[in-house]
Protein backbone atom coordinates (compact mmCIF):
# COMPACT_ATOMS: atom_id res chain seq x y z
CA UNK A 1 0.00 0.00 0.00
CA UNK A 2 2.39 2.54 0.88
CA UNK A 3 4.31 1.91 -2.34
CA UNK A 4 1.38 2.87 -4.16
CA UNK A 5 0.67 5.99 -2.39
CA UNK A 6 4.21 6.50 -2.81
CA UNK A 7 3.56 6.26 -6.68
CA UNK A 8 0.98 8.23 -6.77
CA UNK A 9 2.31 10.97 -4.75
CA UNK A 10 4.99 10.96 -7.44
CA UNK A 11 3.43 11.01 -10.54
CA UNK A 12 0.87 13.63 -9.00
CA UNK A 13 4.30 15.74 -8.62
CA UNK A 14 5.79 14.83 -12.30
CA UNK A 15 2.31 15.93 -13.12
CA UNK A 16 2.14 18.93 -11.88
CA UNK A 17 5.87 19.89 -12.71
CA UNK A 18 5.48 18.73 -16.01
CA UNK A 19 2.08 20.64 -17.03
CA UNK A 20 3.20 23.58 -15.60
CA UNK A 21 6.42 23.49 -17.58
CA UNK A 22 4.52 22.68 -20.60
CA UNK A 23 1.67 25.15 -20.24
CA UNK A 24 4.26 27.84 -19.60
CA UNK A 25 6.60 27.17 -22.96
CA UNK A 26 3.27 26.65 -24.82
CA UNK A 27 1.77 30.01 -23.94
CA UNK A 28 5.22 31.98 -24.35
CA UNK A 29 5.78 30.66 -27.91
CA UNK A 30 2.17 31.39 -28.87
CA UNK A 31 2.43 35.08 -27.57
CA UNK A 32 5.73 35.30 -29.14
CA UNK A 33 4.11 34.42 -32.56
CA UNK A 34 1.68 37.94 -32.15
CA UNK A 35 -1.12 36.00 -33.87
CA UNK A 36 -4.40 35.96 -32.50
CA UNK A 37 -5.74 32.34 -34.22
CA UNK A 38 -2.79 30.44 -32.91
CA UNK A 39 -2.43 32.15 -29.42
CA UNK A 40 -6.52 31.63 -28.96
CA UNK A 41 -5.93 28.29 -30.03
CA UNK A 42 -2.99 27.57 -27.93
CA UNK A 43 -4.55 29.30 -24.72
CA UNK A 44 -7.45 26.94 -25.05
CA UNK A 45 -5.27 23.66 -24.93
CA UNK A 46 -3.32 25.37 -22.06
CA UNK A 47 -7.05 26.03 -20.48
CA UNK A 48 -8.06 22.03 -21.17
CA UNK A 49 -4.99 20.66 -20.05
CA UNK A 50 -4.99 22.62 -16.28
CA UNK A 51 -8.29 21.34 -16.00
CA UNK A 52 -7.57 17.59 -17.24
CA UNK A 53 -4.15 17.41 -15.37
CA UNK A 54 -3.02 19.97 -12.95
CA UNK A 55 -6.25 20.54 -11.40
CA UNK A 56 -6.74 16.58 -10.94
CA UNK A 57 -3.44 16.45 -9.85
CA UNK A 58 -3.68 18.90 -7.37
CA UNK A 59 -6.64 17.79 -5.60
CA UNK A 60 -5.02 14.22 -5.20
CA UNK A 61 -1.64 15.57 -4.04
CA UNK A 62 -2.39 16.37 -0.76
CA UNK A 63 -5.06 13.19 -0.50
CA UNK A 64 -1.87 10.79 -1.39
CA UNK A 65 0.70 13.20 0.87
CA UNK A 66 -1.96 12.75 3.74
CA UNK A 67 -2.58 9.03 3.11
CA UNK A 68 1.17 8.46 2.75
CA UNK A 69 1.88 10.39 5.72
CA UNK A 70 -0.22 8.35 7.73
CA UNK A 71 0.54 5.08 6.46
CA UNK A 72 4.80 5.70 7.43
CA UNK A 73 3.51 7.74 10.85
CA UNK A 74 4.77 10.81 9.49
CA UNK A 75 3.08 13.71 11.64
CA UNK A 76 1.48 16.49 9.67
CA UNK A 77 3.56 18.82 12.30
CA UNK A 78 6.83 17.72 10.87
CA UNK A 79 8.37 21.20 9.70
CA UNK A 80 9.04 19.95 6.39
CA UNK A 81 5.57 18.80 5.89
CA UNK A 82 4.22 22.10 6.96
CA UNK A 83 6.91 24.02 4.76
CA UNK A 84 5.49 21.81 2.18
CA UNK A 85 1.60 22.29 2.53
CA UNK A 86 2.57 26.16 3.37
CA UNK A 87 3.90 26.47 0.20
CA UNK A 88 1.57 24.12 -1.73
CA UNK A 89 -0.93 26.69 -0.76
CA UNK A 90 1.31 29.21 -1.95
CA UNK A 91 1.73 27.53 -5.44
CA UNK A 92 -2.23 27.56 -5.29
CA UNK A 93 -2.86 31.61 -4.49
CA UNK A 94 -0.69 31.91 -7.80
CA UNK A 95 -2.25 29.16 -9.89
CA UNK A 96 -6.31 29.63 -9.42
CA UNK A 97 -5.44 33.74 -10.60
CA UNK A 98 -3.76 32.40 -13.77
CA UNK A 99 -6.53 29.81 -14.41
CA UNK A 100 -8.75 33.06 -14.51
CA UNK A 101 -6.26 34.77 -16.91
CA UNK A 102 -5.42 31.48 -19.18
CA UNK A 103 -9.39 32.09 -19.67
CA UNK A 104 -9.30 36.00 -20.56
CA UNK A 105 -6.45 35.39 -22.94
CA UNK A 106 -8.16 32.87 -24.82
CA UNK A 107 -10.95 34.95 -24.81
CA UNK A 108 -8.90 38.32 -25.60
CA UNK A 109 -7.06 36.46 -28.35
CA UNK A 110 -9.95 34.96 -29.78
CA UNK A 111 -11.74 38.41 -30.15
CA UNK A 112 -8.66 39.81 -31.68
CA UNK A 113 -8.74 37.04 -33.98
CA UNK A 114 -12.63 37.05 -35.28
CA UNK A 115 -12.15 40.91 -36.08
CA UNK A 116 -9.17 40.62 -38.05
CA UNK A 117 -7.46 42.62 -35.39
CA UNK A 118 -4.36 42.71 -33.19
CA UNK A 119 -3.94 41.84 -29.96
CA UNK A 120 -5.61 44.30 -27.33
CA UNK A 121 -3.80 46.58 -24.70
CA UNK A 122 -5.27 44.27 -22.12
CA UNK A 123 -3.90 40.96 -23.41
CA UNK A 124 -0.52 42.24 -22.97
CA UNK A 125 -1.42 43.62 -19.49
CA UNK A 126 -2.95 40.34 -18.85
CA UNK A 127 -0.45 38.34 -20.40
CA UNK A 128 2.55 40.16 -18.23
CA UNK A 129 0.95 38.97 -15.03
CA UNK A 130 0.45 35.78 -15.86
CA UNK A 131 4.18 35.74 -17.26
CA UNK A 132 5.68 36.99 -13.40
CA UNK A 133 3.48 34.54 -11.77
CA UNK A 134 5.04 31.50 -13.00
CA UNK A 135 8.08 32.12 -11.43
CA UNK A 136 7.25 32.40 -7.44
CA UNK A 137 4.31 29.45 -8.45
CA UNK A 138 7.39 27.20 -10.36
CA UNK A 139 10.24 27.81 -7.53
CA UNK A 140 7.81 26.97 -4.74
CA UNK A 141 7.06 23.84 -6.58
CA UNK A 142 10.48 22.73 -7.01
CA UNK A 143 10.97 23.68 -3.21
CA UNK A 144 8.67 21.18 -2.23
CA UNK A 145 9.36 18.38 -4.02
CA UNK A 146 13.09 19.18 -2.39
CA UNK A 147 11.02 19.30 0.59
CA UNK A 148 9.90 15.91 -0.04
CA UNK A 149 13.20 14.80 -1.21
CA UNK A 150 15.02 15.97 1.76
CA UNK A 151 13.02 15.44 4.37
CA UNK A 152 14.89 18.30 6.66
CA UNK A 153 14.58 19.18 10.28
CA UNK A 154 13.03 22.66 10.40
Amino acid sequence: MTEALLFLHVVGACVLLGTGAGIAFFMVISNRSGDPALIAHTAGIVVLADTLFTATAAVLQPVTGYLLARQIGWPLTEGWILAALGLYVFVGLFWLPVVVIQIRLRRLAAAARDAGAPLPAAYHRLYRIWFACGFPAFAAMLAIVWLMIAKPDL
